[in-house]
């Protein structure tokens, strides 16, 4: 069997685990969690970087520390992950969708500005496999309508929109590390802030509402709870986990962008024939090789091959179901102007396996399936 996902593993991530341990500090905010943030901050050029529970709850602080609240409107792609949708529907305000870009599935940039009215609040452009969405447009827009921008990049990390590091664009950015995620602890995330205004409020918030970070820097002599907050830090033993892979991000990086360009080439003679479309890399985007998807014909086509693939031993998958035809969707959101593309390209999607190690031997194999399939 050729698993869709196998999560990324080193091999040294044990010993730095024990280590956390032997450091007798296994809760939030030890020395790995430290070194993550630092990493990341080195990495993105973010001004600050803190590690979370997810990339869930990163959006989530993201969006108390906006101060969304009941009446307001919040613009985002129906294309994504309900986390998306989540961290706005919390705050009590109200989701307003977009439809897509037909060639990178992220937010259509062009359709955003009519969506606006006097309740908008807050863009969030998700980019959907590591590609960036079109930032330039979207921040002239946010800055004329005094809009605050959350970047979700839970796909993104390593990603550059025109050399900039996706998540550090916008006011915040929004990485994820689950199990499908090119960099990995299981369940986590980290928000990048980029606005200094909000870096203390976000330590307050991230700390259960207390300034906690600035007693263990020794800049008050204890600490209390100074405003309201939950507990985002994720254990020391996750950020133990992380970093052992992020000392080896460019390997692993390496590694999954050779497996993308394999594909893209072993695949090019179907794309080639109109049998089969590729995923669009606009020229001021370099991706981090997160996914590899084709467009079938249609949903019939894509089901079929889904099936001829599991019947050999591969598995692929199709992705999210627009939020707006879910049952959330319609309760707390609305789409505004008219679905031409997020549904029927959505339909036509389909992911092919994509990890750390996948042997060429199983890449050559996904292709020749594919090939013989479409034959």
């Amino acid at each position: 069997m050729i698993p869709f996902n196998i999560p990324p593993y080193i091999g040294g991530e044990f010993t730095y685990i024990k280590q956390a341990i032997d450091n007798r500090k296994i809760c939030g905010d030890g020395p790995f969690t430290k070194k993550c943030n630092e990493w990341f901050e080195e990495r993105t050029g973010s001004p600050k970087v803190l590690l979370t529970t997810s990339g869930s709850s990163a959006l989530e602080m993201a969006a108390v520390l906006i101060g969304l609240r009941p009446g307001d409107e919040v613009i985002l792609p129906s294309y994504t992950f309900s986390s998306t949708a989540n961290c706005v529907v919390l705050t009590g305000a109200k989701c307003v969708f977009v439809d897509v870009r037909p060639d990178t599935m992220n937010i259509d940039e062009t359709k955003i500005e009519a969506a606006i009215t006097d309740k908008t609040k807050a863009i969030i452009p998700v980019h959907y496999a590591g590609v960036a969405c079109e930032m330039d447009t979207i921040m002239d827009i946010a800055r004329r309508h005094n809009l605050k921008v959350i970047e979700d990049a839970a796909q993104g990390v390593m990603s550059t929109y025109k050399g900039r590091a996706l998540g550090t664009i916008g006011d915040f950015g929004c990485f994820s590390f689950h199990e499908t995620k090119n960099l990995s602890m299981g369940e986590g995330g980290a928000i990048l802030i980029n606005d200094p205004v909000f870096f203390e409020s976000a330590e307050i918030l991230r700390e259960k509402g207390t300034n906690r970070s600035k007693f263990y820097r020794g800049e008050i002599d204890k600490y209390s709870w100074v405003d309201k907050g939950s507990s985002y830090l994720p254990s020391e033993l996750l950020a133990a986990y992380l970093y052992c892979q992020i000392e080896h991000a460019d390997e692993i990086y390496n590694d999954r962008m050779n497996s993308w360009n394999k594909y893209r080439k072993g695949l090019s003679d179907l794309a080639e024939r109109g049998l089969i479309e590729f995923q669009f890399i606009p020229e001021e985007c370099v991706h981090n090789a997160h996914m590899f998807y084709i467009k079938t014909e249609d949903l019939d086509e894509r089901t079929r091959l889904i099936t001829y693939l599991k019947e050999r031993d591969i598995m692929t998958v199709f992705h999210y179901v627009p939020l707006h035809s879910a049952i959330a969707g319609r309760k707390y959101g609305r789409f505004n102007g008219e679905d031409i593309y997020t549904t029927k390209e959505s339909d036509r999607l389909l992911r092919l396996p994509l990890y750390y190690h996948l042997s060429e031997a199983d890449v050559d194999r996904v292709i020749e399936n594919i090939k013989s399939f479409y034959d």
